[in-house]
């Protein structure tokens, strides 16, 4: 069982819990679950509850039948537990924010990333590529950033659950730089197979962007990729090794949590 104490009033106060709600998925929301019940029952003034990976994310809606809707479930909970305010980080589906009963407020870590990309003066072709057919409006604001850059995407059928077989390239990615942008990297099928296609499609090299490192069977599986750099803000797996060929940046949330204060 979980026990939280506050170990000093917060009664009158604004609270801010932070909690990335990935592996263990379930400690960590039945955690925050809690700790939202321990400030509110110490008179709390307000419960913003900030969430970078929102766990379930992904179960937004029925594949099949009997299925549940995990998203929509979290979202009741984290209700029902006391929070005022909920603030995510490029959420797998933006359909998931209606899913809750007070306010929400999403943000992008694409401004971020596309700082790392401007340091680095790329000076070569730019093409933006979804690595399936649902992150097309993702990559194509994308792209618009990067000074309108052309857009590729990779068609993918899936053959099972968590299982992905990449099948064609739509778009011209020859002697261009190919940025790949996805919400997260799981498995990391979908991106290597994907970068794999871009090389075969005469790409000079493949730039993977992602804010969520979920990396479920570990992040050596990129490294004998075809990926040049992956470029991640939240790093969620604690005691997975970073390569060279990966690059962490920083992404916070003082700056919001300042101006919400003061408002």
């Amino acid at each position: 069982e979980i026990y939280v104490q506050l170990q000093e009033s917060v009664r009158g106060c604004d609270v801010f819990l932070v909690q990335p709600t990935c592996s263990p998925v379930n400690e960590n929301l039945m955690e925050l679950f809690v700790m939202i019940d321990a400030c509110r029952r110490a008179s709390a003034r307000s419960i913003t509850v900030v969430i970078p990976y929102f766990g379930y994310a992904r179960a937004d809606r029925k594949a099949q039948g009997r299925e549940a809707i995990t998203a929509k479930l979290s979202a009741n909970l984290l209700t029902e537990a006391g929070s005022d305010r909920v603030i995510v980080c490029d959420i797998h589906s933006t359909q998931a924010l209606g899913y809750f009963d007070i306010p929400v407020d999403h943000i992008h870590g694409q401004p971020v990333i596309l700082d790392y990309l401007a340091s680095k003066t790329i000076s070569k072709d730019l093409v933006v590529v979804s690595p399936d057919v649902g992150g097309v409006v993702r990559a194509r604001a994308f792209a618009k950033k990067l000074s309108d850059a052309p857009l590729a995407i990779v068609d993918k059928r899936r053959q099972g659950h968590n299982m992905s077989e990449v099948m064609h390239l739509i778009g011209d990615v020859k002697g261009k730089v190919a940025i790949m942008v996805d919400d997260m990297i799981d498995t990391a099928g979908t991106i290597t197979s994907a970068a794999a296609l871009l090389k075969q499609e005469g790409a000079e090299a493949v730039y993977a962007c992602s804010t969520h490192a979920v990396f479920r069977f570990g992040s050596w599986f990129i490294v004998t990729s075809m990926i040049h750099v992956i470029v991640l803000i939240h790093w969620l797996v604690a005691k997975e090794p970073c390569y060279g060929m990966i690059r962490q940046i920083g992404f916070m949330f003082d700056q919001y949590k300042n101006d919400r204060v003061e408002q």
